[in-house]
């Protein structure tokens, strides 16, 4: 392997959306890196990483989606497998961002868990984290390492207007009063196509 390849990104993916990663790599013209995941019968998570990263920059895609618990751990693992295996970056792209919702303490004795989740990723080795619609932009502040808050709003913005669908039957709806800002953005998004 050459100097120049030898330091050219590459894209892994834990289980939790695969065909996300596989698009994503090829988009990049460059095939899906090759790891390794087994269970353990016990439940356990074991990770392998089947080709050398020694200097590379890696991005491991693993939204942690329901069932969360499981898909963050195999997440941490593979972080650590990287870690281990002396890449030079590695940066986690997270679609999904488990326990976001839980960002303060809005009563007594509870943890903040999305500051828990924040270190555990950073403990595990990661050095950037490419994040997708966090529940709120405050999570960005419970690392101390670059995060990346990309919104998906241009892209499903562009999809509605696609489906031409007509003023009088579309709504924009917040599940919990947390949302109120993110409609409203939608509906300053859409806007024009709604007045029509």
């Amino acid at each position: 392997m050459t100097a120049m390849n030898n330091h050219k990104l590459k894209v892994f993916s834990g289980r939790a959306n695969v065909p996300l990663a596989e698009k994503i790599a090829q988009c990049l013209g460059d095939p899906l890196g090759k790891l390794t995941l087994l269970n353990f019968p016990d439940g356990e998570t074991w990770c392998r990483i089947d080709e050398d990263v020694r200097g590379r920059d890696v991005f491991v895609v693993q939204p942690t989606c329901p069932p969360v618990n499981e898909n963050l751990m195999e997440l941490l693992i593979i972080l650590d497998s990287f870690k281990r295996a002396s890449a030079a970056r590695i940066t986690a792209v997270l679609p999904y961002y488990g326990y976001a919702r839980q960002d303060r303490k809005d009563v007594g004795r509870v943890p903040i868990t999305a500051k828990l989740v924040a270190d555990l990723l950073t403990s595990a080795g990661v050095s950037r984290v490419l994040a997708l619609d966090l529940h709120a932009a405050q999570v960005q502040g419970f690392f101390n390492i670059p995060v990346d808050h990309l919104h998906a709003s241009p892209v499903i913005c562009d999809y509605i207007r696609m489906l031409q669908i007509t003023p009088q039957v579309f709504v924009v709806l917040a599940p919990v009063v947390g949302c109120i800002k993110q409609v409203l953005s939608y509906h300053m998004l859409l806007g024009g196509f709604i007045s029509r």
